[in-house]
């Protein structure tokens, strides 16, 4: 009986998780509180120059890209959630800010970059180690914020019992310290400095040369 009862405050403990995101976007209007709370700009932006080229991959609405070209000379964004096109051009434009609409595991820019950003992109992606060898010619430094898999007990409670654990349905993983640096290392990468926040790893990685 006990067991029963763990499984559904559980499930109820999902539930109400994706309950409270959806009713505080709404609450606060175009963007999630979270962007705010977390502050996790800012640690994109002291990873760059002013004359630094950015490609932000899976960009979403465009809000971080718009704030990286407020300090770099270039940025880049991709995305292929169509529905995020039309705050790109309403509320996060800039001159200096350019936009693609598509897949960032088959797109290939002719141009280089000196950073390269995936903010809460990886875990979305399958085959990763492949997806991060395949960029890893665009830009010397890559900066990379992807969410833990041990980030409290619930969550590893959550999957003894077999219950869904990921912040996102769509998420192919969530990470350890360990199984980021391992993902890194397989792809050719060496993570030079990390930090965590929020229960994510904030990451400065360099490619091996």
């Amino acid at each position: 009986m006990n067991r029963l009862l763990v499984r559904l405050a559980l499930k109820l403990h999902n539930f109400s998780y994706k309950l409270a995101s959806h009713f505080a976007l709404q609450a606060e209007g175009d963007l999630h509180p979270k962007h705010q709370l977390m502050n996790y700009h800012l640690f994109f932006l002291n990873h760059i120059r002013s004359s630094d080229r950015v490609l932000d991959i899976g960009c979403g609405n465009g809000a971080l890209a718009y704030d990286l070209a407020g300090k770099a000379s270039h940025v880049v964004g991709i995305d292929l959630n169509a529905k995020n096109q039309a705050m790109w051009t309403y509320r996060f434009e800039r001159e200096n800010l350019a936009y693609h609409f598509g897949d960032a595991t088959t797109f290939s820019p002719q141009e280089r970059f000196d950073v390269v950003v995936l903010s809460n992109v990886l875990e979305h992606i399958e085959h990763r180690v492949e997806f991060l060898t395949k960029i890893k010619h665009l830009a010397p430094l890559f900066l990379i914020r992807v969410p833990m898999f041990d980030r409290d007990w619930i969550t590893l409670y959550k999957k003894e019992l077999g219950l869904e654990y990921r912040l996102d349905k769509t998420h192919f993983t969530e990470y350890t310290s360990e199984s980021f640096d391992n993902e890194l290392t397989a792809a050719g990468y060496t993570v030079e400095s990390s930090s965590i926040q929020f229960g994510e790893i904030w990451a400065v990685v360099k490619r091996h040369e």
